[in-house]
């Protein structure tokens, strides 16, 4: 078995870092209680986070290990993560600006890798390869997935912002190239690469949680996707903001929104 190998684009996430880091969505803690027990996790080892984008995962979940790495390609998301790590008045977190397809066990055993809405960006057969080389004896990896992506919602407010998205940038959803991308859907399931690699035990877990939006945080929200960054709307930003709370608060004169979200977290054990 063969997946389409991607190769990195530095444009994918240009200019959303800021935006990632304040309004996507955090986890909520029910998630890392549930790493915690089917990992059995003891604040021992280290914590492999891998995509770590703003630092969601690492900084949190840093406390239930020794040290943690959060490793990413885009500086700009790196140094968000130390800006909110410092805040957070977190010492025991390593950043390093890479590519997960570069890990080598110069990092040392890790106890747990994790993702979160980064493995679908890279080349999987060969991350998942090279991740079983450095986990420790007990190791494992955690893939976090969250769905209700807003392109394919059936959520009204959803369905107006993302109308709004495509009068404004077109039908086709973009994905990095500067813009000049376009989103394919995965050819290969993450959990069939999993089933085809050397990890010896696989399982799904999912837990839910109430998220509330204001139109401010979910325009920032938009601005820390891979389709709609805020260069892309470029000198029109104001007339698409414009645009964009027209037609949210027709649907929701209140201007505020709660949706149910499902996180799964798909588990693989050495």
């Amino acid at each position: 078995m063969t997946t389409t190998i991607p190769v990195y684009d530095p444009t994918l996430f240009e200019g959303a870092a800021q935006y990632y880091g304040q309004y996507r969505p955090k986890y909520p803690a029910v998630l890392f209680d549930l790493l915690t027990d089917i990992f059995h996790l003891d604040g021992q080892g280290k914590l492999l986070d891998l995509g770590c984008g703003p630092g969601l995962l690492t900084i949190p979940l840093r406390d239930r290990f020794t040290e943690a790495i959060g490793l990413d390609p885009d500086a700009d998301m790196l140094r968000v993560a130390q800006e909110q790590a410092i805040e957070a008045g977190v010492k025991n977190i390593n950043w390093l600006h890479d590519r997960a397809e570069n890990i080598t066990p110069n990092l040392g055993k890790i106890r747990l890798v994790t993702m979160g809405r980064s493995f679908h960006w890279m080349q999987r057969e060969l991350v998942i390869q090279l991740i079983y080389e450095i986990l420790s004896d007990d190791g494992g990896v955690a893939i976090i997935k969250t769905f209700e992506s807003p392109w394919n919602s059936e959520h009204p407010w959803k369905k107006a912002a993302i109308s709004v998205v495509k009068k404004w940038l077109g039908d086709q959803r973009r994905t990095g190239q500067g813009g000049q991308g376009a989103w394919k859907p995965l050819e290969v399931t993450h959990e069939t690469i999993l089933e085809n690699s050397a990890f010896s035990r696989i399982g799904n877990h999912e837990v839910k949680y109430i998220k509330s939006w204001t139109i401010d945080t979910y325009i920032g929200y938009l601005y820390s996707t891979a389709f709609c960054l805020p260069g892309f709307v470029g000198e029109n930003r104001l007339e698409f903001e414009a645009d964009l709370r027209k037609s949210l608060l027709e649907v929701a004169p209140s201007g505020e929104f709660s949706e149910e979200l499902p996180i799964t977290v798909l588990a693989a054990w050495k």
